[in-house]
């Protein structure tokens, strides 16, 4: 690609005063200098790359367009990394959008702007709490992991309290006491952890880490009633730094360094959970993009990432892994293998989703963006990485699709039924003398990362038929919850699939199958 950009100078980092030497000609998005002297309106536990590619371009995007106007302070609470390279760049980094999106290849690059400044809990505390006192901070944002979320016999007193959760409790507290808890005084509250109900789980903790603190029943009131804590889920693919080749081109092309350079795909979702019209109010960077959702009940926007993208995933991944496919975008070139992918999710996904939540357009347009995903020329997504804990993924996200297209639709869903007999084969194990577990496709040795691989190792021992094997695997109750055996022709069809991806190989099963082109 052509550089796009014409530069005064070169060799600086990024930074407020590099923003001087920059001249735009096209394709990088640059700060206007008056959002440098925007107001803090958020804080935000965490540093990482989804939060800076997600929530953080939202606010970015917002206060260009004169929607929000407020900027970000920054809580850094692990040991890991150093926030020098933000204090060098003065909080600026760029961030890379390059993917498909409509069918077309989308590339451009943006400088965030939406970061004020970056504290370290453990040496600033006192500045994270001074924070509190500020009016115009009413929105709280974390994303500390999954682990991040847990309730501990945390001391608030401390500086700072050793968990997530205490710091936040701690934070509030000082709000309550700086403004007399006044009911407007409250903040809006919005963890992004990949874990159901994040909002009402992070709410009941604080509460009771406030009793463990033997903090004051009218604080714990003001904390219940005038704080928002909403349920949040996010959906958008930021592998973060991009590679080495990638990194120098892109430092040649803008004539400027940057540490903090991240990628990430087109897509974007922050699907936030409140029927508050204060909420909406504090939250107006919602306005500038639709990937922002505010809605009463974000189950729709779970149901169909768990289901149309993540279980595509898992349908799929032992097919292509199996046909030799290393990454998605390199199966997706394939077209009878695309084909397979569309006509998993059109047809059989789609059509075993709850009509309820999801109308049937809206599960067709999703599938549709997830085929756009799954194609990105700019990421290398692997088949191997997504089989890690392959049985839990299979029964949390498609024992449910398969139940419900059985009992919905009455016949058997043909493109599941050989996902699942490729899931079977994928899982066909032995110990090794490290004591992992390893299959075999072809010639080809493979780690199995599995909780339950040594079930599978043995159920193949014990029978070392594959037609036994399958049933010994379809009617374990304790591996599913249900007996799959009894979905109607379901077992029938995995067993023969399962013989001809032994026998034939993957795409010659395919290619007798006849996949149909969805539209």
């Amino acid at each position: 690609m052509e550089p796009a950009y014409e530069l005064k100078q070169v060799n600086m980092y990024l930074s407020q005063q590099a923003i001087k030497n920059i001249s735009l000609t096209q394709g990088l998005t640059i700060p206007n200098e008056k959002i440098f002297s925007l107001p803090e309106k958020v804080l935000q536990f965490g540093t990482g790359v989804l939060l800076r590619g997600l929530p953080d371009y939202f606010i970015d995007k917002a206060n260009r367009n004169g929607e929000f106007n407020g900027r970000i302070v920054v809580v850094k609470s692990t040991s890991q990394g150093s926030a020098d390279a933000f204090d060098r760049q003065d909080g600026l980094y760029t961030l890379y959008v390059k993917g498909i999106e409509n069918g077309a290849t989308k590339e451009e690059a943006i400088i965030n702007s939406s970061i004020s400044r970056v504290l370290s809990a453990k040496e600033q505390w006192m500045d994270i709490l001074q924070c509190a006192r500020n009016p115009e901070i009413k929105i709280i944002i974390s994303n500390t992991t999954e682990v991040g979320i847990v309730l501990t016999d945390d001391d608030i007193n401390l500086s700072p309290p050793h968990s997530f959760p205490g710091k936040l409790l701690a934070f509030l507290y000082e709000r309550y006491k700086a403004f007399y808890g006044r009911e407007d005084s409250g903040m809006v509250i919005i963890p992004t952890e990949l874990i159901i109900d994040n909002g009402n789980k992070l709410r009941s903790i604080v509460i009771e880490l406030a009793r463990k603190n033997k903090l004051e029943d009218k604080f714990i009131e003001w904390l219940q009633s005038a704080n928002q804590f909403c349920n949040s889920l996010v959906d958008r693919i930021v592998p973060g730094k991009l590679g080495e080749t990638e990194t120098k081109a892109a430092t040649e092309q803008l004539g400027y360094t940057d540490e903090l350079m991240i990628m990430a795909e087109p897509f974007r979702l922050w699907a936030i959970e409140s029927s508050s019209e204060r909420v909406r109010e504090i939250l107006s960077f919602s306005k500038t993009d639709e990937g922002v959702v505010i809605t009463p009940d974000i189950e729709k926007f779970r149901e169909l990432k768990l289901r149309l993208l993540n279980g595509t995933h898992t349908f799929s991944c032992a097919l292509a892994f199996l046909a030799g496919f290393e990454t998605v975008r390199e199966a997706m070139k394939d077209e009878k293998f695309a084909a397979f992918v569309r006509q998993l999710m059109l047809g059989e996904i789609a059509e075993a989703l709850d009509n309820n939540i999801i109308a049937p357009e809206e599960a067709r347009i999703f599938a549709m963006q997830v085929s756009d995903r799954f194609r990105n020329p700019f990421l290398d997504h692997k088949w191997i990485s997504i089989a890690m804990n392959y049985t839990s993924k299979m029964k949390m996200r498609n024992i449910p699709l398969l139940s419900r297209y059985s009992q919905r639709l009455g016949r058997v869903p043909v493109n599941m039924a050989m996902g699942f007999a490729a899931y079977l084969l994928f899982m066909k194990c032995k110990a090794g003398s490290d004591g992992c577990y390893y299959g075999e496709a072809g010639s080809k040795r493979y780690a199995i990362q599995d909780e339950m691989a040594a079930r599978f190792a043995e159920k193949w021992v014990a029978t070392n038929n594959i037609d036994t094997f399958a049933d010994s695997i379809l009617g374990d109750k304790q591996l599913w919850d249900i007996d799959l055996s009894t979905l109607e022709g379901f077992a029938k069809a995995v067993k023969e699939n399962l013989a001809q991806l032994e026998q034939q190989g993957v795409m010659a099963t395919m290619t007798g199958k006849q996949i149909k082109t969805v539209a």
